[in-house]
């Protein structure tokens, strides 16, 4: 007989691998929820110091624009406010909140760039590592059920061998001791009794080997895949915590880096507090407004009693300061002192014109012109004063001369005056003098740019300098007049040229006319200024003379063409013949004629000059000179 082992001790050692195998699922399920959190902690933090980076950029921002709000505005009355130490200390502040919003800008910056950028490229790299522990994780997991199922289908099979074989064993033996069945039926049952046996010993043989290479499988699988796994896995999990303190720590030393700065600017606050001089800004207030009137005298006591004609001190208040004089005619300047804490009378002398009246007034007198010549200049002048007077009553400003405040504060507009035009000179000479050089480079490159291009702009400047001196001239006048180095407005001379007076007798007899049209038979102020624009502008008269034709001193032929878009230059075209009536005396222009009727200038690099040894008047025809 055939000895079968039991298969029910086989089948119960082999289920305690399957419970490994669930809980070992189970713990990677863990592991997995596990680290999924703390890449949300993570994340968490970079979105939490983000925000912070956001309220920083919005509260520099905030205080930015207090700053700016409270700066003082340029060109405006305020900034002449802060002259003093207490609004210059108050100017410092704004100054240092700036400061101070700059370096929680730089918090932002740092924060943003060592802690958010940072830990948001470790937050994909780490999900990615993750993605590839708990992958391989589940692939030895797979692996191992694999090898469990390829054991439980060898058990299965070795399993139904022996029962096949157990069988068989009993129909031989029922067959062997049948006394009625015949001898080959009992062979064939013995014979079928030792295959079955054949095939449960050879299903053992597979079974045992499976069972010996699942063992080996499970044994790497425990000892050694999973444990490295699992490794890695810690690993990866201690970094992120490491990670996650060492950017918290970098958010405190963000911080501790910009206090010594914010202490400097807070310093400076306090440097500019201690700055603030009650005694100097008082000082700087009696500067301001102290007015140069010397204190009224005493008032002489009136007897009413008696009946005699009442008298009045000179140095009484109700008095005028010109007795004997006349009263001051209408629109003089010349005003009566009165104390400061006196109100003046408000009389029709100090009402101001209406405009109508002004320009009626315009429309109506005659204007000085003693030649046709002056006709265009003359208006131009005329319009300008009007423009001034009509601005100056739109605006409700103040004399032009400030005559309409105390000595002392009318000798500090006329001097802050000169100062401003001063500058005004100096700017525009500035651009005169870099214009110049652009057509120096043009003139040498013809390449770069076109040189008369720039010609009309040096013309501008070269009027608005002359006008800014003249006004420096006037400004200086008035306030020579306040400092007494010159003697009253109404002895000055009306003429300060000579060449004004070389005029011809019309404009002499229209003055004389003028002298007689006043009331006091002096000019009135109007008509000086209006006399002391005129003067610079005699040159001006020269470009109207009648002037003769210059006489040709050669030819010339053009190399390339010009278009003469400015006042003074000629179009040529390339090739062709032209005049010549004036050399180039190293402006870099040379200046050509067509005909009688046509002349002008154009670049002396665009032509070809051809010089008569002879310089006369000849005039040869062009095509014989180009043959």
């Amino acid at each position: 007989m055939v000895s079968l082992p039991q298969p029910s001790l086989l089948h119960s050692a082999v289920t305690v691998p399957c419970l490994c195998c669930r809980k070992g699922k189970d713990q990677f399920d863990n592991l997995e929820k596990h680290t999924q959190w703390g890449i949300d902690v993570l994340e968490k933090y970079i979105k939490f110091v983000k925000e912070r980076t956001e309220i920083e950029l919005s509260y520099a921002k905030q205080l930015r624009n207090l700053s700016k709000k409270y700066q003082p505005k340029k060109n405006s009355k305020e900034e002449e406010e802060y002259r003093y130490t207490s609004t210059r200390a108050f100017l410092a502040t704004l100054n240092e909140m700036n400061d101070y919003a700059g370096q929680h800008e730089v918090i932002s910056e740092n924060m943003t760039s060592l802690i958010t950028a940072e830990l948001t490229r470790y937050v994909q790299e780490l999900k990615q590592e993750r993605k590839s522990h708990f992958h391989d994780g589940r692939k030895a997991q797979q692996h191992i059920e694999t090898c469990w199922k390829q054991l439980e289908a060898s058990k299965r099979r070795f399993e139904r061998d022996c029962k096949e074989a157990d069988r068989a064993q009993q129909y031989f033996e029922k067959m062997d001791a049948d006394i009625n069945v015949t001898k080959a039926d009992v062979e064939k049952a013995r014979q079928q009794a030792q295959l079955r046996h054949q095939m449960a010993e050879d299903s053992k043989a597979e079974y045992s080997s499976t069972l010996q290479k699942f063992n080996s499988e499970q044994h790497e699988h425990y000892y050694t895949h999973i444990p490295n796994i699992f490794q890695k896995i810690q690993e990866m999990e201690e970094r992120r915590i490491v990670r996650i303190g060492e950017s918290m720590k970098t958010f405190a030393e963000v911080d501790r880096q910009v206090i010594p700065i914010i202490g400097k600017c807070l310093d400076e606050i306090t440097k500019a507090a201690e700055s603030v001089d009650h005694k100097n800004d008082s000082q700087m207030v009696i500067e301001a407004f102290k007015s140069g009137f010397e204190p009224p005298g005493d008032v002489d006591f009136e007897d009413f009693t008696q009946p005699m004609k009442r008298t009045v001190s000179e140095s009484s208040l109700s008095n005028s300061r010109g007795d004997g004089k006349s009263e001051p005619k209408f629109g003089s300047k010349s005003k009566g002192k009165l104390w400061p804490f006196i109100k003046k009378n408000k009389s029709p002398k100090q009402q101001k014109e209406p405009l109508s009246h002004r320009f009626n007034e315009f429309m109506t007198s005659k204007p000085k012109i003693h030649c046709f010549r002056s006709l265009k200049r003359g208006l131009s002048l005329k319009l300008i004063n009007l423009n001034t007077q009509v601005w100056s009553l739109i605006e409700g400003a103040g004399p032009e001369d400030f005559s309409n405040l105390p000595p002392e504060q009318r000798r500090k507009k006329l001097q802050q005056k000169v100062d401003e035009l001063n500058r005004d000179i100096q700017k525009e000479m500035d651009s005169r003098d870099a214009l110049t050089k652009m057509k120096d480079v043009y003139i040498k490159n013809p390449q770069m740019g076109d040189a008369a291009s720039v010609d009309h702009r040096l013309a501008e400047l070269g009027q608005n300098i002359e006008k800014l001196r003249l006004e420096v001239q006037k400004f200086e006048g008035w306030l020579a007049e306040v400092e007494g180095r010159l003697p009253a407005r109404s002895e000055q001379p009306r003429r300060q040229s000579g060449v004004y007076e070389a005029q011809n007798a019309s404009g002499v007899n229209s003055c004389a006319q003028d002298r007689e049209s006043s009331p006091d038979g002096s000019y009135t102020e109007e008509q000086s200024q209006e006399t002391e624009m005129k003067v610079p502008a005699t040159d001006f008269d020269d470009e109207f003379d009648d002037e003769e034709p210059l006489p040709t001193i050669g030819t010339c032929k053009a190399l390339y063409t010009f278009e003469g878009q400015n006042e003074g230059t000629i179009s040529v075209a390339e090739g062709e013949m032209l005049y010549v009536i004036e050399e180039d005396k190293g402006d870099g222009w040379t200046r050509i004629r067509r005909n009688e009727d046509e002349e002008g200038y154009v670049p002396t690099s665009y032509v070809e000059v051809y010089l008569d040894k002879n310089a006369k008047d000849v005039h040869k025809p062009l095509q014989k000179i180009s043959e």
